[in-house]
């Protein structure tokens, strides 16, 4: 992607410098085990910064060092590290593959100058594809993609790629065709150089002369390449209308202006576990993407004589808060008194470069810098922190996905319960894509994430970061009860213990509502048979029952009218009056045939269309109503399906809905009514509650 490995440009307005290089920022995302952690460890042993690539698989890499990600083989957290190449310095952050920690990689992207998105080639991988580029190019984001594993490929590349265009809606650019021996790739071509380049495992590929076998298909691949790159460029097109060569610096300023622009996807070949394609990559990056300057652009803080974006913030056991954070503009010392998005001024107590979980300290951090910022108490991920003590326009943040799966925390320990509150604070600070909710209702204190692994690995966190050891238990549904039938009853309460009793008499009628009208309390007292200042006090005694009806769960949709009563001028009180309501309330519910009502949720499922069918399996098996579903909006080749499903059916469906579309599925659930529920499923509920009240 770029001819000379000279100098390119300077830092432009705002950096707070006047000429010179800063340091560039580049995101490696991509779907769940494409090789980006692999990737991550080939780019720091090529550039000098670890002395070998270390391996996933034997836990010596860099990155995926905290004990989750080692334990599970997998990123569960972002990493960063700075890396030098042919005397510039480049910032890489290596982002979790599993859509449930994707969040992760979301707050990062904000503030990169550019990513590289890393995936096999591989058709399957489309819909998961599709996931990453569509948010890189509604957030404006310059990508590239990295075809990885080509030594392993066994489709040709003029099949793939096509094959792979759905997933963007930007043209995916082809700038290198593999060398295929015995159907092995053993080297590529570079079609902007036209020279052609032998993989060497674990060093720089050799430059040969392109084979006589490859030329005609290099120049039609060339070709189609320069096809794309004129539909944006009209002086280009002139030359291919007119059958002239297109000089090379025409073509690579192209390549250059359309990526910046994202009006193209560039689509690069490699193999991370042989450090095949690596330096390809990296003189690609180097020529191509663009500084700080234009980032700060994007993000309307060009004009700010000092911004950083937090992207994210870890606790350490040993050095307290960190705040990791990309400087945009101006320069940010050790020491600085910085403002955040809460107006409130703190002084950074620590200024960190990054390359893993190691930290190394520094005095100052330039416009480009990725660094850690020490005990910023008050800053929270997602800020904009800037040393100007008028503070400044907070950058729009990435909204973190609804919760799709909770469980509820148990302690172990109660004496842990303020031990548990810290904890939980922490840990969501941590990763605002997990969520605390105390259910009023089942009076459990449920966490929420992005599915099953995501709350694995926080409960994990729980138990060995903050020393809180917790049992993750099942969410209960928060059922009610009601009744279909009337009835009238009295409730007396009468009683003499020396001195002053207590009395209270009423007479109530119990009637069903519509379902959803809730409850309604009415009195038709005459003469004064219960006096008016009791009256109050029977509702209240109404309502007590009403919390626990006579299958043992909160009562709604009845109407309950006091019709008639007595009273004693000295015996009677608010609190008889109180206990006769609640008396009348437990004899005469049972006579009204009281049945179990089970919350049911609107729920919309988006998938790729080929899933659509299987989705509608799901739903009918979960006791859910298919109500309809369409073309999901942005989305080509995705479907929503809306239904009707029962609470206590979703609990897993986040699990099979991942699994039934590699991975990305997803959907929203809301609150809709509440449908009777009878017979095996009823009595199995009812069971259950009962043992859990014991």
């Amino acid at each position: 992607m770029g001819q000379s490995d000279g100098p390119r440009g300077t830092t432009g307005a705002g950096s707070g410098q006047t000429s010179g290089r800063s340091t560039r920022c580049i995101a490696l995302i991509g779907p769940f085990l494409s090789g980006k952690t692999s990737l991550f460890e080939a780019i720091l042993a090529r550039t000098g910064a670890i002395a070998r690539a270390g391996s996933v698989a034997d836990r010596s890499s860099v990155g995926d060092a905290s004990p989750e990600a080692r334990d599970h083989g997998m990123s569960v957290q972002l990493n960063v590290a700075d890396v030098s190449f042919l005397g510039d310095t480049f910032t890489f952050i290596d982002c979790p593959g599993s859509i449930e920690f994707q969040h992760e990689g979301a707050e990062a992207l904000t503030a990169c100058d550019a990513a590289v998105v890393v995936s096999e080639p591989d058709a399957k991988r489309v819909p998961a594809l599709q996931v990453i580029l569509k948010q890189l190019e509604d957030r404006g984001i310059p990508h590239l993609l990295f075809l990885n594993k080509i030594d392993a490929c066994e489709t040709p590349i003029h099949e793939i790629v096509p094959a792979l265009q759905p997933s963007s809606t930007k043209p995916l650019v082809l700038r290198q065709i593999p060398i295929w021996e015995n159907g092995v790739a053993t080297g590529f071509i570079d079609l902007a150089l036209e020279r052609a380049f032998l993989f060497r495992k674990n060093a720089p590929s050799e430059m040969i002369e392109i084979q006589a076998a490859d030329i005609e298909r290099e120049k039609e691949a060339r070709f189609h390449m320069l096809e794309q790159l004129a539909d944006y460029d009209d002086a280009l097109m002139e030359k291919l209308l007119s059958d002239l060569a297109p000089e090379k610096e025409l073509v690579f300023a192209d390549l250059s202006r359309e990526f910046e622009d994202g009006l193209i996807c560039p689509v690069l070949l490699g193999s991370a576990q042989n450090g095949n394609g690596i330096l390809r990559l990296l003189k690609a990056i180097r020529h191509e993407v663009p500084f700080v300057s234009s980032t700060a652009k994007r993000l309307k803080v060009e004009n700010a004589k000092s911004a950083a974006y937090v992207f994210k913030t870890v606790f350490t056991g040993h050095g307290g808060k960190l705040s990791i954070a990309r400087v945009l503009t101006g320069d940010l010392a050790d020491g600085a008194s910085v403002t955040g998005g809460e107006a409130i001024e703190e002084r950074v107590a620590g200024l960190f470069s990054l390359k893993g979980e190691e930290t190394q300290k520094r005095p100052v951090a330039r416009a480009g810098d990725t660094v850690a910022l020490g005990r910023l108490d008050g800053v929270r991920t997602g800020d904009t922190i800037t040393t100007e003590k008028s503070g400044i326009v907070q950058i729009a943040r990435p909204t973190p996905p609804a919760p799709v799966l909770g469980f509820g925390i148990g302690l172990k320990d109660r004496k842990d319960e303020v031990k548990l509150s810290s904890a939980l604070a922490k840990l969501i600070e941590e990763d605002p894509s997990l969520a605390i909710e105390h259910n009023a209702e089942t009076h459990q204190v449920l966490l929420k994430g992005q599915g099953e692994m995501h709350l694995r690995v926080a409960f994990e966190r729980l138990s060995r970061k903050y020393g809180v050891v917790v049992e993750r238990q099942k969410r209960q549904v928060p059922y009610k009860e009601t009744i279909r039938k009337s009835t009238e009853i009295r409730g007396r309460h009468k009683k003499q213990s020396g001195g002053h009793g207590q009395f209270g008499d009423v007479v109530l009628s119990i009637a069903p509502q519509p379902r959803g009208a809730g409850f309604a309390f009415n009195e038709k007292i005459t003469g004064g048979v219960v006096p008016r200042q009791f009256i109050p006090s029977v509702e209240i005694g109404v309502v007590d029952y009403m919390k626990h009806g006579p299958l043992g769960f909160p009562v709604v949709d009845i109407a309950v009218t006091l019709t008639d009563g007595s009273y004693h001028t000295v015996d009677s009180s608010d609190m008889a009056f109180r206990q006769a309501g609640r008396l009348a309330m437990s004899e005469g519910l049972p006579k009204c045939q009281p049945v179990l009502l089970e919350p049911v949720m609107a729920v919309d499922i988006s998938v790729p269309s080929e899933a659509t069918a299987r989705v509608n399996g799901m739903i009918s098996q979960r006791r859910g109503q298919i109500l309809g579903f369409d073309g999901r909006e942005g989305w080509p080749g995705w479907d929503v399906v809306s239904a009707h499903i029962p609470e206590a059916e979703i609990e897993d469906l986040i699990v099979e809905l991942r699994s039934a579309t590699a991975g990305v599925g997803t959907y929203t659930a809301r609150f809709d009514h509440l449908a009777e529920l009878t017979g095996r499923l009823a009595d199995q509920v009812l069971v259950s509650h009962g043992e859990a009240a014991e």
